[in-house]
């Protein structure tokens, strides 16, 4: 089975979101006559997303041919199938999910969370693929 993923930065909900807190920043300036550097204070908040949202950047997840690929901005990297041990889905507080692969030599390898696809699909499609997965929920390391 093969699995494809890509994602990107820009997308309509982001720039809406920013859009929004912006325009509730300037109605906190006009209506209610907030200090500037209040509202300069908040607005800083949405540097990270402004930035994102400029340089849009892109993030994939390819699993084909006995080979994961993945990619996060300019970093990007794959794994032979044939080398993992397992693959582990760790469940956090927050309900996101992070990924390690468990390579058989024992070493540990975290993929970016912009690169995920939908955890459930992409643990269906390494099952597929012949790949041990396990879940762990709610652990604190």
């Amino acid at each position: 089975m093969s699995l494809r993923h890509d994602a990107r930065a820009r997308r309509p909900r982001t720039v809406l979101v920013l859009l929004g807190v912006w325009a509730g920043l300037a109605a906190l300036w006009w209506t209610l006559d907030a200090t500037w550097w209040i509202v300069a204070a908040l607005a800083l908040f949405t540097l990270p997303a402004l930035w994102e949202v400029i340089t849009d950047r892109r993030a994939s997840l390819h699993l084909q041919d006995g080979t994961l690929h993945w990619r996060d901005g300019a970093r990007a990297d794959s794994v032979a199938l044939d080398a993992l041990d397992h693959v582990r889905f760790d469940t956090r507080l927050d309900m996101s999910v992070r990924v390690t692969l468990i390579l058989s030599d024992g070493r540990r390898i975290r993929l970016p969370h912009a690169s995920l696809p939908p955890h459930r699909a992409f643990e269906t499609a390494l099952k597929s693929a012949g790949v041990a997965t396990r879940r762990h929920h709610f652990r604190a390391l």
